[in-house]
């Protein structure tokens, strides 16, 4: 079944994974969109980008929404009508989105030896307790899906991910880690907590502000 998985964080809290397995056409038939979102998937040049995208809108329906709920503002953060905080993600075979009453972000992504070679470029104090010599991929997956969900929280293309987002080290632990936003520049200084888990080699990391 396409819908892969649900999460029940807390009761204001839901995650919803989806498992691509359908045709673009099949996908394309099931939703509806908004103009506006139409034109922009007729833009999206890969097939993969463009069911990913289409299986984002399945995914609002069993949230209980439609494409019609949702917009995005300036920088492409997403909203829902209602009010609640919603955060997108797709990588190659699956999707997933949370919706919350509070700031929250996600990112999927599938584990690949590329991380390794780009490890450089969004590393920073996580240097102190990465070890190179066990999970040193699995960690860097959780690490720079962690980044990704609290670019997506902060909601500030400043930021940088190397120097101003810190992941405290987790590897002790199973599920969940800990995390600070700091950046001087833009008087940006957050907390937030993150949780994650490995399914058929892709990673998913979700985190909350002030949990």
């Amino acid at each position: 079944m396409p819908l892969f998985k649900t999460i029940s964080y807390d009761i204001d809290t839901q995650i919803f994974i989806w498992k691509i397995l359908e045709s673009e056409a099949e996908l394309n038939a099931a939703v509806t969109l908004q103009d506006k979102h139409l034109h922009r998937l007729n833009g999206m040049l890969s097939e993969q980008h463009r069911k990913g995208f289409l299986s984002v809108r399945k995914l609002l329906m069993e949230a209980g929404y439609t494409d019609f709920d949702l917009n995005y503002d300036t920088n492409g953060k997403p909203s829902l009508a209602d009010g609640k905080h919603i955060s997108i993600t797709h990588s190659y075979d699956f999707s997933a989105i949370i919706v919350s009453s509070q700031n929250v972000g996600i990112d999927l992504e599938k584990q690949r030896e590329k991380i390794i070679k780009i490890a450089d470029k969004f590393i920073g104090s996580e240097a102190d307790f990465l070890n190179t010599e066990r999970n040193y991929k699995e960690d860097l997956s959780v690490i720079w899906g962690a980044k990704e969900a609290l670019y997506k929280m902060c909601n500030s293309r400043s930021l940088s991910f190397k120097q101003d987002m810190h992941i405290h080290d987790f590897t002790k632990n199973t599920n969940q880690g800990t995390a600070l936003v700091n950046c001087k520049e833009l008087n940006f200084d957050c907390r937030f907590t993150f949780h994650f888990e490995t399914f058929e080699n892709y990673t998913l990391v979700y985190a909350l502000e002030n949990e």
